[in-house]
């Protein structure tokens, strides 16, 4: 599916079904671009910020656009946490290199001042802001996310030196609302909740990214509708219907992808309603 020369044929410049496809071909929904705006002040004086939503429903994608957002800023340092289900210990040595500060993970309180010094000298110099993702929040231990909660905030937390963005799905969501996490919760500033999409945005949402691959007549108005109801209001689940799809008729050398090759993947005619009739049926 990576083969350039396959691709070729569509007169596509990249996979549009794959997750790998350029930052800036996702669609940036009014919704998106408001939380975005948001972090980017946010940013400037630190803080927490909440992604979440049920798998599929595009918050990595969110995190990308954001991360391209910020790293577009002059003042601001951005970095992703690789490692979000790790002890405490190896928190602390992920942070040091992410930063560039030597940390000795048996000595947290020295660790923890390094860190902040640094990040109260970057500030105070206008060197630039530090800015964490957290992708897969809810593999986070409730200890280190109380560790992170401590190293963001100084002058008896009425300074905010590092800005979190949190992102997860409804386990991230539930783990907050212990009673251990509260302090964590209480500094969430701005929330972007992902919800199951309909089908008319998921098919603006094909549409797009079939657009910005160079080929919006790849399929058929019809088989794109269809997709779209079938994919559970989820993008994910989207995406990779439209990827089997490509896979066969790249297989098959066919010219388009139509609803005759749904049917010979899914086993399922369409009808122009777009819902399905069961085998046998007349």
């Amino acid at each position: 599916m990576n083969n350039k020369k396959l691709l070729s044929v569509y007169g596509l410049k990249w996979n549009p079904f794959a997750s790998e496809v350029p930052t800036e071909a996702l669609l940036v929904t009014p919704k998106i671009e408001s939380f975005c705006w948001r972090v980017e002040n946010l940013a400037r004086q630190g803080g927490f910020a909440h992604v979440y939503g049920e798998p599929g429903t595009g918050k990595s994608g969110v995190l990308r656009m954001l991360a391209a957002r910020l790293r577009s800023l002059p003042d601001v340092c951005v970095d992703v946490l690789t490692r979000p289900q790790a002890h405490t210990a190896d928190f602390y040595r992920e942070l040091g290199d992410l930063f560039g500060v030597p940390l000795t993970p048996h000595n947290r309180w020295a660790g923890a001042k390094a860190l902040r010094q640094r990040w109260q000298t970057a500030i105070e110099q206008s060197l630039c802001r530090p800015v964490l993702l957290v992708d897969e929040g809810q593999e986070m231990l409730p200890s280190v996310l109380n560790e992170l909660r401590l190293l963001a905030s100084t002058e008896l937390d009425a300074r905010q030196i590092l800005t979190v963005v949190l992102c997860g799905d409804s386990r991230l969501t539930e783990k907050l609302r212990q009673p251990e996490l509260l302090p964590v919760a209480s500094r969430i500033r701005t929330r972007l909740h992902l919800e199951p999409v309909s089908p008319e945005d998921l098919l603006a949402c094909l549409q797009h990214a079939l657009a910005e691959a160079g080929n919006p007549k790849l399929m058929t108005a019809e088989l794109m509708t269809v997709l779209c109801e079938h994919a559970l209001g989820t993008p994910r689940a989207l995406m990779n219907l439209a990827d089997e799809l490509l896979a066969a008729a790249m297989e098959r050398q066919l010219d388009r992808i139509d609803e005759k090759l749904f049917f010979d993947v899914h086993g399922q005619p369409l009808l122009a309603s777009g819902k399905t009739r069961k085998a046998g049926a007349r």
